[in-house]
């Protein structure tokens, strides 16, 4: 929001620097962007007049001028071809100083030295986004006739400042000059100026020129409307023109500059109709027909819905209500009748609409707030003004005004104690009269307390709190002192998930895992990828109404999808090898259609390709599962997972708890993701990590007698799971084994096709006693009788 201060000023007397303002504005709560003055660092630039104009003897595309600045001419030569004789225009004498900073000197053209340069507004500084397409790549050319030699930068108000703001979405009323005006007469205590629009020459009868207005649509509140006959199609005056630039603002004409001016004062976006085309004469506000056509004001033709509002005349739709105009009723040159349109549209609708065309304006963006119906009659009436003040056209008399609203007053009770505690701050109850009288609230005591009647343009105030809030801006936070706490304190820290969350992340970051974050919505192929059963409960998900597009459509069911396509990814960029892990939810339905939020489960997601292989991935849930405190952990084979390798894939268990799983990824999979690579994936229940965790750690005092090692090298079958022989190791050992440790497997000659030689080293320990071979001799030969019945193993000498 563009505040030009002079603009402010027409409304109250305020007489302090850009900075004061910014700075009162601010501690009352209105937050400032930036503070830009519009005089852009130019110097010494007058008006002059063309008084001859030649071509250059020796350049066809250069032009020799006589320019009058009230003193002795000047000599100037220009390429400017949209000058001619009689033209008011910015003349740079030598000295002069441009906003790029090039100061002006004499130079001479094919022979002919020229003595200073005519300017453009982009020279002048303006943004090429509020330069009049007219003066877009020529000279500024003035409107009519000023005194020569007068600086420019009165006239086209280059001594102003301008203060950019930052408005809340609950501010709808400060996106206004009047609105701001409002808010500064509060916070400075000034008397603010009503803007009460008067007409002098109303003529003929609007139903001469228009057959009605109908709202078929409960999503319109109000619709105003008034009608201008004999309407000149021309440039807008330049007072006109500088204010809407500072504003931030293109002018285009008269018309279109005075409806955006209005918009900008009073923050009612309105539109103007040429009659003229409108089929029937009449405006019919409804809901759009299911895949209606309509080309805006951009040229783009928009396909919309049932849930979009539109303008239509008796025949098509000619507007995207409160968002743009159609192109086929624009203002254009020809145009003499003009239907002024002042409405007031439900918010969610134009929220929706806008989102779902990706076409935000000054209007949507304004009606997608929540406005004041009552907005509707000031703003077009002040349209009807200004018509009439800058010759635009006569303003026809009488109104067509359609409400669909209740305008009831919106009472509050306010407690001056309730204030009181609060605030923390003695306040007294004549000032909070004070204060809220001047934000436009009406008060009055009953019962000691304060009965408020709530202005219509503050939709934002709903509660007591509310205008507490408005107390104790206008009183000043900043002069609140800061008081202890009283009363109970507690201490904050993590809850108990969190803990467990960064223990997770401290252990598996030292297993050498970079942390990754991943988007919650992925495509529905994903889950074709991932070679998933057709009934595979991960293909139950939930589909997004308005996606951003289809690789997004989906909250995600799993993040195996997620992780294959960051190896993916990292693999094509050249990396040769990397290890990720990340801690995020999937989305289940209860149910679809969704008639409730889904069931949101964390997960704990694992991946790495590279050197490392099946019992690196193991190990590495081994040992933050142990750290966890989390025992009896268990890793049976899984072969029936699409998704991974049939004969590298576990399933992981605390007792007869599932927790996930973990393997590598199936070799169609990889064909899917275009991996190359070897993939490992563990995809393991966060939630149930959290509720088996046990953080009370014991320790036990260091052992006072020595332990005994003992190893152990079988044979067997290649499709054995080490975890399955480390069980019977541990079932015979009982409380006598300290540790199993893996220390090779083998596959090579002396050993059979479709074998494998596994070797564990067994440590024995007793907190009781010294073990001597009588005592671990029987439960070693246990461990080989049982693992050679169950498995067929073999020991190898």
């Amino acid at each position: 929001m563009l505040l030009p201060i002079n603009w402010l000023k027409s409304y109250l007397d305020i007489d302090i620097t850009p900075k004061d303002l910014a700075d009162g504005l601010t501690y009352s709560g209105s937050h400032v962007e930036s503070i830009t003055s519009m005089e852009r660092g130019i110097k010494n630039i007058v008006i002059g007049k063309v008084v001859e104009i030649d071509k250059h003897p020796d350049a066809d595309k250069l032009f020799i001028t006589k320019i009058d600045i009230g003193e002795e001419p000047l000599t100037i030569v220009t390429g400017a071809k949209n000058l001619k004789k009689g033209d008011f225009v910015p003349v740079a004498k030598i000295g002069s100083r441009l906003a790029n900073g090039v100061e002006i000197g004499a130079t001479e053209f094919r022979g002919v030295q020229s003595e200073g340069m005519l300017c453009s507004l982009g020279e002048l500084g303006f943004l090429d986004n509020v330069i009049a397409k007219e003066f877009r790549d020529g000279i500024f050319v003035f409107d009519r006739d000023y005194p020569l030699g007068d600086d420019v930068k009165e006239y086209l108000q280059m001594t102003d400042d301008v203060i950019e703001f930052e408005i809340t979405p609950n501010r709808p009323d400060c996106l206004s000059i009047y609105g701001m005006a409002r808010e500064t007469a509060a916070t400075f205590n000034r008397d603010l100026r009503d803007i009460k629009p008067k007409l002098k020459n109303e003529q003929d009868d609007i139903h001469n020129f228009t057959n009605g207005i109908e709202l078929q649509t409960p999503y319109c509140a109000r619709y105003y409307s008034r009608v201008i006959k004999d309407v000149v199609i021309a440039p807008s005056p330049l007072w006109l023109q500088t204010t809407l630039m500072n504003a931030g603002v293109r002018p285009i004409n008269n018309i279109v500059d005075i409806t955006n001016y209005v918009m900008l004062e009073l923050g009612q976006p309105l539109h103007a109709f040429d009659l003229d085309n409108l089929s029937g004469k009449k405006i019919i506000v409804r809901q759009a027909n299911n895949k209606e056509t309509l080309t805006t004001l951009d040229k783009t033709q928009r396909i919309l819905d049932e849930n979009d509002i539109v303008i239509a005349d008796a025949t098509d739709s000619i507007g995207l209500a409160g968002i743009m105009g159609g192109l086929d009723s624009e203002i254009t040159p020809s145009t003499k009748t003009v239907l002024l349109e002042g409405a007031n549209f439900s918010e969610k609708h134009i929220r929706l609409t806008s989102k779902k065309l990706l076409l935000r304006t000054e209007a949507s963006t304004r009606f997608e707030k929540g406005l004041d119906p009552n907005l509707c009659e000031q703003a077009v009436e002040r349209v009807a003004e200004l018509v009439e003040q800058t010759c635009s056209g006569v303003v026809v008399n009488g109104v067509i005004d359609i409400k669909q609203y209740e305008n009831k007053n919106k009472i509050i009770g306010l407690r001056p104690q309730r204030v009181e505690m609060l605030l923390g701050v003695e306040i007294p109850v004549s000032d909070m009269h004070t204060y809220l009288n001047r934000l436009g609230f009406m008060t009055s005591t009953v019962d000691n307390n304060i009965k408020v009647i709530v202005p219509s343009f503050r939709n934002d105030v709903e509660v007591e709190a509310d205008l507490i809030e408005e107390i104790g801006r206008l009183y000043g936070f900043h002069n609140i002192v800061s008081k202890p706490l009283v009363g109970v304190l507690t201490r904050g820290e993590k809850s108990y998930k969190k803990q467990i969350e960064s223990r997770v992340k401290n252990i598996i970051q030292g297993l050498g895992f970079n942390e990754v974050m991943t988007y919650s919505f992925v495509s529905p192929k994903s889950y074709d990828r991932l070679n998933l059963n057709e009934n595979a409960s991960e293909r139950t998900f939930i589909k997004l109404m308005n996606p951003l597009g289809e690789d997004f459509s989906t909250m995600r069911t799993t993040l195996v999808s997620n992780m294959l396509d960051l190896i993916e990814r990292n693999q094509k960029r050249g990396v040769i090898a990397a290890n990720f892990y990340e801690i995020g939810h999937v989305f289940i339905p209860k149910s679809l259609p969704v008639i409730e939020l889904p069931d949101e489960k964390n997960i704990l997601s694992i991946g790495f390709y590279g050197d490392n292989d099946f019992y690196f991935m193991k190990e590495s849930i081994e040992i933050i599962l142990d750290r966890l405190g989390i025992k009896d952990i268990n890793f049976i084979r899984e072969s029936n997972n699409p998704t991974y390798h049939p004969g590298r894939t576990a399933i992981v268990l605390s007792g007869d708890i599932k927790l996930g799983i973990l393997g590598e990824t199936h070799p169609d999979v990889l064909i899917n993701y275009d991996i190359k690579q070897r993939v490992y994936i563990a995809d393991i229940d966060f939630d149930k990590i959290v509720e088996l965790s046990d953080l009370d750690i014991k320790y036990n005092p260091l052992p006072k007698f020595p332990s005994m090692t003992r190893d152990i090298a079988i044979v067997v079958d290649e499709d054995v799971m080490i975890g399955e022989l480390e069980n019977i190791i541990k079932f015979h050992g009982k409380d006598l084994i300290e540790s199993i440790d893996l220390f090779d497997i083998y596959r090579g000659d002396q050993v059979p096709e479709n074998k494998k030689s596994v070797a564990f080293s067994i440590v024995y320990r007793s907190f009781e006693e010294t073990l001597r071979d009588e005592k671990i001799n029987p439960i070693q030969e246990a461990i080989i009788s049982d693992l050679e019945k169950k498995f067929n193993a073999v020991l190898r000498s």
